[in-house]
């Protein structure tokens, strides 16, 4: 859409993640179907012979070899390495099969082919990037290739390459999980980059102090987020609170400085603008802020005519929604209860009843990791079912989500609504819809009433689900975590009003479950349900109104290119400090 020349690289899972099932005790199954790479928008890279392109990389003593495949939109293109290739063993074949599987060695494989070998394939391709832009540590080991190739072509020493590289590499986190940064045993990664060990001039103490917070720790393991704020001299969180608390988490890099001095930065994410608003609000959007308003959803002075709008036509525009989304969950339902054998009678009984159109809808989908506490609305079923079956004012549920494979607690989650949803008097009025993909995601951030995020602060990174419901006029109600930290004023929203954390998580959930049920009592069910002479809830939608005229424009995928390109890429490519 900007017309930035940039070059993303990745691993083509043929499998990806998987294919959600629920069995009949509601505990998550998962399948998984290969994809026909050559059916897809993308090119097999072939050299001057015709013949595949082929990266190669050393692990250990063998060779893992990848075909390259490239899918273009505009000046961008994507690169994907495939490792399913002649010539590869059993073991190699299988490392970009699926994004999840195996072991610490599968894992370490994966990263060495997509940070060794992405950066090989780009040079095949007759590509010298300008800037690096690390997204997680899974990219780490492109920093040590680069210095590699950086040594070979300038015939300078280790550390001035890593300089050289450092200065124009950017790295984002996008956790503040300790789970989530990956680590190794220090003799699992000798053992797969003892070549590139020796390649780089270093010892086995000082290629293993790049990945350890404390270089003489013997015991620390390896660990790639530490690498990339080792070499990159850029680097930033994905929200404010997000920086923030990273600052803090690695603070040990930088012993001798305070946390707000640890030079680690935010952008804010931001969505687009045009993947995500269903089509029928954004062309409604032409006939007020002009045909060519998806060229300018960056700029705040497009939103705020978003005052041209009369409070019910965007009524009438979100029931139309709400109407289609109520049909998607009714099918999707059918179809799912009819996989797992429930009678047709059954079935058509239940889907006749589910969601009332006229009820305040709550959407609930992300991935069931157990910090996002995706069943925290149920610590107190009674409170919660009066509010269900208030008969003037009824409150429903939609809820979607997938659980990682190895994640127990998860799948526990899941579980437990989806046995809800069966149980008088939750049947009808709660819902899980199984395998969460982004048709369903686009349905529900289009046609609920509400989005509601209450993780455990500040867990939670970002949050993006939130914006991509702004732009279909959904409200927010969510703890002040991640985005909605530094993106609620006070009338564009709800907030769950959390009295900040507490040592004992069990307290901590008991708090924000008060704050989240006396939000919905007190806030939300009444703004919604209060209508004026024609049946507008014109205090509601003087909320959408504002949500549209402060946050789509701060939070669209424009704008945190934009804060990229200002103030990361081009300090990186001129050698100027960092604004982040």
């Amino acid at each position: 859409d900007l017309d930035i020349p940039i070059w993303g690289v990745g691993l083509f899972y043929a499998q990806g993640y998987f294919i959600q099932r629920l069995d009949e005790n509601g505990w998550q199954q998962e399948e998984f179907g290969t994809t026909d790479i050559g059916s897809l928008p993308m090119e097999k890279m072939l050299g001057g012979d015709g013949e595949p392109l082929v990266v190669e990389v050393a692990s250990g003593d063998e060779t893992i070899r990848a075909h390259i495949w490239r899918a273009r939109v505009g000046r961008c293109h994507l690169v994907l390495l495939d490792t399913d290739v002649d010539g590869n063993t059993d073991e190699h074949r299988q490392i970009t099969n699926r994004l999840y599987w195996g072991d610490q060695t599968s894992r370490i494989l994966q990263e060495v082919v997509l940070g060794i070998g992405g950066l090989r394939a780009l040079r095949l391709l007759g590509v010298r990037p300008g800037v690096f832009h690390l997204n997680e540590g899974h990219s780490a080991f492109a920093l040590l290739e680069a210095a590699r190739q950086e040594m070979e072509e300038n015939d300078c020493g280790v550390q001035d390459a890593l300089r050289r590289i450092g200065a124009k590499s950017v790295f984002t986190t996008h956790t503040p999980v300790p789970a989530g940064h990956d680590r190794f045993p220090a003799e699992m990664l000798l053992q797969h980059l003892g070549w590139l060990r020796d390649a780089l001039g270093l010892s086995d103490s000082e290629l293993l102090a790049l990945g350890r917070v404390d270089p003489d720790a013997s015991d620390e393991r390896f660990c790639m987020t530490v690498l990339a704020l080792r070499i990159a001299h850029r680097a930033n969180g994905v929200a404010a609170l997000h920086g923030h608390v990273s600052r803090e988490m690695w603070q040990g890099l930088w012993p001798r400085r305070r946390s707000n001095e640890v030079p680690i930065g935010h952008v804010t994410n931001g969505v687009h603008t045009r993947s995500w608003m269903a089509p029928q609000l954004a062309v409604a959007l032409e006939r007020r802020l002009g045909t060519d308003w998806t060229r300018r959803t960056s700029r705040q002075k497009l939103w705020r005519h978003m005052d041209r709008v009369a409070a019910g036509e965007i009524w009438e525009n979100h029931q139309i929604l709400k109407a289609d989304l109520i049909e998607f969950v009714r099918r999707r339902y059918a179809e799912q209860e009819a996989r797992k054998g429930v009678p047709t009678d059954t079935i058509r009984l239940r889907g006749e009843g589910l969601l009332d159109p006229d009820a305040l809808t709550l959407g609930f989908a992300r991935r069931f990791a157990t910090y996002k506490r995706a069943t925290l609305m149920f610590r107190d079923r009674d409170r919660l079912v009066r509010l269900l079956t208030n008969p003037d004012r009824p409150v429903q549920l939609v809820f979607a989500g997938k659980s990682h494979p190895r994640d127990g607690g998860g799948k526990e989650l899941i579980q437990q609504i989806a046995r809800l949803q069966h149980e008088e008097p939750f049947q009808g009025r709660v819902v899980f819809l199984e395998n969460y993909d982004i048709n369903v995601a686009r349905h529900l951030v289009q046609g609920v009433d509400v989005w509601v995020n209450n993780p455990v602060r500040p867990e939670e990174a970002c949050g993006t689900s939130g914006m991509k419901a702004t732009l279909n006029g959904v409200l927010n109600l969510s703890i002040a975590d991640g985005w909605w930290a530094e993106a609620f004023d006070g009338q564009n929203g709800f907030l769950i009003n959390s009295s900040g954390p507490h040592a004992d998580p069990a307290i901590q959930d008991a708090r924000d479950h008060e704050a989240l049920l006396s939000a919905l009592e007190t806030e939300v069910i009444p703004a919604f349900f209060d209508r004026d002479e024609n049946g507008l809830p014109l205090a509601w939608l003087e909320r959408v109104r504002w949500a549209f005229m402060t946050l789509a424009w701060r939070f669209s995928a424009d704008r945190m290119v934009m804060d990229y390109v200002r103030d990361a890429y081009l300090p990186a490519a001129l050698g100027d400090s960092c604004r982040m």
